[in-house]
């Protein structure tokens, strides 16, 4: 259950204001249909994520404990210090009309899976899997904090994304990706 809740929480978090958000928004904004780009949000982020928890799950188990320690403890610093740094989108617009002839689904598909490609999201997902040595339960997690993120985004547009205090939340998603780091560090002094 940690590992559910604990993805889920980092995921939606770490998600408010960066790029697959901002593309959400454009999304909504040029096809104004929701259900399609809302099951091609999930449907791309579910595959993008099964791919990095696996991945996740391979480097926990082809490393010793001490290697995977220093790996996650590490990463999740990094991801940390990467919370702070604000995401910019590329010119989206462009992209969107040239897949726009897969239609909704398929166009938002293409876009979300591609923009999650390298994304702090899917770098999360592959540390958190090989931390909880779980796919499912942080697979499950991460998606539904994607989804919890991006749905008011399609739904309610950049009505509400000027509202919402960006360096708080990227900073308490700093504070919770640095707190991990170093109970993954410190874990076997911790422990004694």
């Amino acid at each position: 259950m940690d590992a559910f809740l604990i993805s889920t929480g980092l995921v939606a978090l770490a998600e408010i204001g960066y790029k697959t958000q901002l593309l959400a928004l454009l999304l909504a904004a040029r096809f104004r249909k929701p259900v399609p780009i809302l099951l091609a949000i999930f449907v791309a982020t579910l595959l993008n994520h099964a791919l990095a928890a696996a991945l996740g799950q391979w480097v926990s188990n082809m490393v010793s404990d001490d290697i995977l320690r220093w790996l996650l403890g590490v990463s999740f610093l990094a991801m940390a210090g990467w919370m702070l740094i604000p995401d910019q989108l590329d010119d989206e617009s462009g992209s969107i009309q040239k897949w726009q002839k897969l239609g909704v689904f398929g166009a938002s598909f293409v876009l979300f899976f591609i923009a999650e490609i390298g994304d702090k999201t899917q770098i999360a997902t592959v540390a958190l899997a090989a931390r909880f040595d779980a796919i499912v339960p942080v697979l499950m997690g991460t998606t539904i904090g994607m989804m919890i993120a991006n749905a008011p985004a399609v739904f309610i547009g950049d009505k509400m994304a000027g509202r919402l205090p960006l360096r708080l939340i990227h900073g308490v998603a700093a504070a919770i990706f640095a707190l991990l780091g170093l109970a993954v560090l410190l874990s076997p002094w911790l422990a004694a």
